[in-house]
């Protein structure tokens, strides 16, 4: 089993390399490394898209390294591996970011990345720190996970879905804000799991043992 984590210049991946490889040590899933082959990519298990920065900046360095991105998609489409976006990794999935400029995501996912924009103006944005997961729609993502788990969040744009049953889970912020999506062999993580302690090494393992 290979879990290839796609390097494709959005961020430090050296968190999220060490957090998978000792879930998957753990569990009993394998490799897992950080590549920027696309060889390595088409030959993955599973995929995991990190990103961090703004959503036109990650969506254009990523459709720029064109061996990466058409590999990635060929093994989500046709071959259908598990798949996990990770913060910006996850807003890619749209149809459209409306982050400084109108950009076309991935689309895998329908929906937009909007600015949040909290009811109390005493919330400030970027949306930093700690939030409880409000689980919307089961999935074997949660597993020993519950409503009011605590994972740690860094961002100031979420993912307002256009299938409410493509959100599986949300957080509040004075008002409601995008943090788990998913359907088919797509999921998404709009916090940082890798940086959310015991909750989010539980949600890793569960990915690394997820079959859709």
């Amino acid at each position: 089993m290979l879990t290839a984590i796609i390097d494709y210049e959005s961020g430090n991946l050296h968190s999220a390399e060490k957090a998978f490889q000792r879930m998957a040590q753990e569990v009993g899933a394998g490799e897992v490394v950080v590549t920027s082959d696309a060889d390595v990519i088409a030959r993955a298990d599973r995929l995991v898209l990190p990103g961090d920065g703004a959503f036109p900046a990650c969506a254009t360095e990523l459709r720029g390294h064109k061996g990466i991105y058409d590999a990635m998609v060929d093994a989500v489409e046709v071959k259908g591996r598990p798949f996990l976006g990770i913060c910006v990794g996850m807003q890619l999935l749209a149809t459209t970011g409306h982050e400084y400029t109108k950009t076309a995501g991935i689309g895998w996912v329908d929906g937009d990345v909007v600015k949040i924009e909290p009811s109390n103006p005493t919330f400030k944005v970027p949306h930093m720190g700690w939030n409880d997961l409000v689980i919307e729609n089961d999935h074997p993502v949660f597993s020993g996970i519950q409503s009011g788990d605590h994972v740690y969040f860094v961002h100031s744009y979420h993912f307002r879905v256009s299938n409410a049953d493509d959100r599986l889970a949300r957080v509040d912020y004075a008002g409601d804000v995008t943090a788990v999506i998913g359907r088919d062999n797509i999921l998404g993580m709009q916090f940082h799991p890798e940086k959310s302690q015991d909750v989010g090494l539980r949600m890793i393992s569960n990915f690394l043992t997820w079959t859709p």
